[in-house]
């Protein structure tokens, strides 16, 4: 869409983003986040337990759809920093996105039997390269709406807020739908998602691409890929935040993978895993607007790494829990739910932070770029977790195989992986991350530095 007259300019010194233009931004994250749980958790297991494929060839599979992503993710983040057309650099991107990403969904989340691991991993590559051509330039087109460091949280929460509500609806639909029309069992809640995700894709992104402004006066990249990665090499917080948040995500998929696994199996509940999403997403959306406004007063670091700390010591306590103990299971996924929410909100600012480091340096405006980079590490992260974890649970005396009820000692290695795995990386991520040198501060001295040197020349 050609945009009349002058561009508005997102996010100008000294202004607050208006809300509306921060709901429209944000609608375009809801399909995304109705679709990265299914993907991560329910089509493994859907996959794994229900359709024949092995659990370790599920696992290569999550891992092997990833190189791809080595090439597409790169590729698209150069593409879209270099992209200059009528209707900006960010929207064309997000809008060729929208069938790739619809077509894949149908045909991963409703597969006709029989399903091969080739079938799989075929469209599983097919959806991340529309995911890739959504998220990079949405993300990256986020971090452009305001330099400030508060506003950054304000984008990134209400970015999340918009996702997980739709998210938390979309674990609601179905478990009504089998609760009230007895319409149950994974492939059943595959299919509502799936018309949730067709309608939301084509809507969402539609709105986002007419109503919300994209800056025309950026500086265009221009510096060659080679010097640009030594650049981008350079920049020592943006390398800290990437490490710690890959070891964030590994713990996160971990949890991920293994949760349905470990509701069926250990607390032998085949029905209710979308009730305990429902709860874990609801609290997030309680807890969103508490961290946004803590981290006004905390750096957003240490905010981040104390809810890392938290949920570490909640996720343990799934240790105590056994067959019939699911609704005791609720009250912890709240907890961990709350505290997660940061985990949506500000690695995101942070990252809106860390590239002005990179625009200081480089001269220009790179954000795709540096989103493409952060994309990938968190891909490999949730595609290793899962892996690591589905193939250590093959290798235990765990039996998936639908109507199987295992004894406790089958169900030990589940229970070590589910409590302790996630944990361990929550923990070990906020201890990389509790010095991050990129304080409220030192990112207000940043800014003074590259408006002096913009000012310059």
């Amino acid at each position: 869409m050609q945009p009349s007259g002058k561009p508005e300019q997102p996010g100008a010194a000294g202004e607050q983003l208006p809300q509306r233009t921060l709901f429209y931004y944000g609608l375009a994250n809801m399909p995304t986040e109705v679709a990265a749980i299914p993907v991560a958790a329910l089509v493994p297991n859907y996959y794994g337990q229900d359709l024949g494929v092995s659990l370790a060839a599920v696992g290569t599979v999550l891992l092997l759809s990833r190189v791809f992503d080595a090439v597409s993710d790169p590729l698209i983040g150069w593409l879209s920093d270099r992209t200059n057309t009528r209707w900006g650099r960010r929207r064309v991107w997000m809008a060729a996105a929208v069938p790739i990403l619809m077509i894949a969904v149908y045909k991963l989340f409703i597969p006709e039997p029989p399903v091969t691991a080739a079938y799989l991993l075929g469209w599983l590559v097919v959806l991340w390269l529309g995911w890739t051509m959504l998220f990079i330039p949405y993300y990256a087109w986020g971090a452009e709406l305001s330099p400030h460091y508060h506003q950054r949280t304000r984008i990134t929460g209400w970015r999340a807020w918009l996702g997980i509500s739709a998210n938390a609806a979309s674990k609601a639909a179905p478990w009504l739908a089998g609760v009230l029309f007895g319409y149950a069992g994974i492939r059943a809640n595959l299919e509502i998602l799936t018309v949730m995700v067709l309608v939301l894709v084509p809507f969402t992104v539609a709105v986002t691409v007419a109503k919300v402004p994209e800056g025309r006066n950026f500086r265009p990249a221009r510096v060659p890929l080679l010097p640009g990665l030594k650049i981008m090499w350079r920049n020592s917080p943006f390398k800290r935040l990437v490490l710690a948040f890959f070891v964030n995500q590994f713990g996160s998929a971990i949890s991920t993978v293994l949760f349905v696994f470990f509701i069926r199996g250990v607390a032998q509940d085949q029905e209710n895993f979308l009730l305990f999403l429902f709860i874990y997403y609801g609290a997030q959306l309680a807890g969103i607007p508490f961290w946004v406004r803590v981290a006004r007063t905390v750096d957003k670091h240490r905010v981040w790494c104390i809810s890392l700390f938290l949920f570490a010591c909640f996720q343990c306590s799934y240790l105590l829990t056994g067959p019939g103990d699911f609704f005791w299971m609720l009250p912890v996924a709240f907890c961990t739910g709350f505290c997660g929410a940061t985990f949506r909100v500000l690695p995101d600012s942070m990252k809106a932070d860390v590239i002005d480091v990179d625009t200081l340096e480089s001269g220009e405006d790179r954000a795709a770029w540096f989103f493409a980079v952060w994309s990938f590490a968190i891909k490999v992260a949730a595609s290793l977790g899962p892996a690591v974890a589905l193939w250590i649970l093959a290798f235990t005396n765990f039996d998936p195989d639908p109507g199987v009820v295992n004894q406790w000692d089958n169900l030990l290695g589940l229970r070590l992986l589910y409590c302790f795995g996630p944990a361990t990386g929550f923990a070990l991520c906020a201890l990389i991350a509790w010095n991050y040198p990129l304080t409220r501060s030192a990112h207000a001295a940043l800014r003074d530095r590259l408006a002096a040197a913009r000012a310059s020349g």
